[in-house]
């Protein structure tokens, strides 16, 4: 669409949006930008804040006017220099490197057994922790956290170390307040995992397998990319799936009408992929502005941070009918959890194979009167990520 010079108008500011009140609950706060404009200057984030679904859509297709490598990036400051803040052709030789180890054949060939097994030693634990258990702690955690141990290769390290490289590493990505214990953690982590990594590549060029550090063990890739890049894919790895069970799980245990739907049909995919809607578990990533430019009728400086949040972006009602609500069988519309573009999650496939393929049906199937303990209601965070982080359910 071209917009004429006289219907440029000025990005507005939103000087009553604040952090707490972002990490609470955001979809408020973004229905009431989003009546107003698509992008707004948001101070307490120090950036554009994007919530309208044209715009990220646009921002994400235009590495051109919108660069992933931005400046004083939160995200190389906590996991180093990846390829999500890098543009193509440089992105696009790192993701190459990580070759088939995530994609459908692989996973096939090698880790859906993984994943059922690891489904069925974390299911005996959650239903030995009894009736009230947190689904978050006891299954979707340590589920997804073995499941990356596995496939990265860190034979070195147990899930509980990947769940606390993970949190503390997404912790400082996400550190909008700039607390300084936040980034102390993610120091740790950060040269907890480069010992890892550097231990596992001298195994691997010796014992290769098909796991993803061992693909990249003789990559013409720099360690110090090499590093930063297992970072982003613990962080991310960890994160979706975990997310992806206990929100999928929470909205379809209070939605009654819409679980008999999903189980009579094992709609699965369905459900998976309106949670990933509803509540994006990965919801804000940043771009950079490289020139004087208009977004969606809007003008944008040269230089400008970005924030497209996608979670935002999602519930946006010129695109998704009723989009507050949880419901599978609203039209198909892409949404845009995984991202989009050259940039498009590369663990996309694992997810939707060991949260839809095994950890959804088995959940249900071994526990069919699983219901939401009305005594401790499940507890959503996030803004940056957002998802459940406790979910007491109980079950006969």
């Amino acid at each position: 669409m071209t917009t004429q010079a006289n219907d440029v108008r000025p990005v507005p500011t939103a000087e009553w949006v604040t952090i707490p009140d972002l990490f609470d609950d955001p979809y408020p706060i973004f229905q009431r930008l989003r009546a107003e404009a698509p992008v707004h200057w948001v101070p307490a984030v120090d950036r554009y804040l994007i919530v309208g679904y044209e715009a990220a859509h646009d921002v994400e297709q235009d590495a051109e006017r919108f660069t992933a490598d931005e400046a004083g990036s939160l995200m190389k400051r906590s996991m180093g220099h990846s390829m999500l803040r890098k543009d193509d052709p440089e992105h696009a030789a790192e993701r190459q490197a990580y070759g088939g180890v995530l994609r459908p054949r692989a996973i096939k060939a090698h880790w859906n057994a993984v994943f059922e097994a690891n489904a069925r030693v974390h299911l005996d634990q959650l239903k030995a922790a009894g009736p009230g258990a947190d689904v978050v702690s006891h299954f979707a955690a340590p589920y997804a956290a073995e499941n990356l141990r596995l496939v990265l290769g860190f034979h070195n390290a147990t899930a509980d170390d990947l769940q606390r490289w993970s949190q503390t590493l997404i912790d400082g990505t996400g550190n909008y307040a700039d607390d300084p214990d936040v980034w102390a953690a993610a120091e740790r982590s950060s040269a907890e995992v480069d010992t890892a990594i550097d231990e596992m590549l001298a195994h691997f060029r010796d014992e290769p397998d098909h796991t993803l550090l061992s693909g990249l063990a003789d990559m013409p890739m720099s360690l110090e990319a090499l590093r930063a890049n297992l970072k982003m894919t613990i962080g991310g790895g960890l994160n979706e799936p975990r997310d992806a069970i206990a929100t999928t799980l929470w909205a379809l245990l209070s939605h009654p009408g819409q679980r008999e739907r999903v189980l009579a049909g094992s709609r699965w995919a369905d459900a998976f992929e309106e949670s990933i809607r509803w509540v994006a578990p990965i919801g804000m990533y940043p771009r950079q502005a490289t020139r004087d430019t208009v977004l969606d009728g809007l003008q944008i400086p040269a230089g400008a941070r970005l924030g497209v949040h996608v979670g935002a972006a999602n519930r946006d009602p010129a695109v998704f009918a009723d989009p507050e609500s949880y419901d599978v069988d609203r039209p198909k519309v892409p949404h845009l959890a995984f991202g989009g573009g050259s940039h498009f999650c590369a663990g996309a496939w694992v997810a939707r194979a060991s949260v839809v393929g095994v950890a959804l049906p088995q959940l249900f199937a071994e526990l069919p009167e699983l219901r939401l303990d009305p005594a401790a209601p499940a507890t959503i965070q996030g803004w940056v990520f957002r998802g459940v982080t406790h979910l007491p359910v109980l079950w006969s």
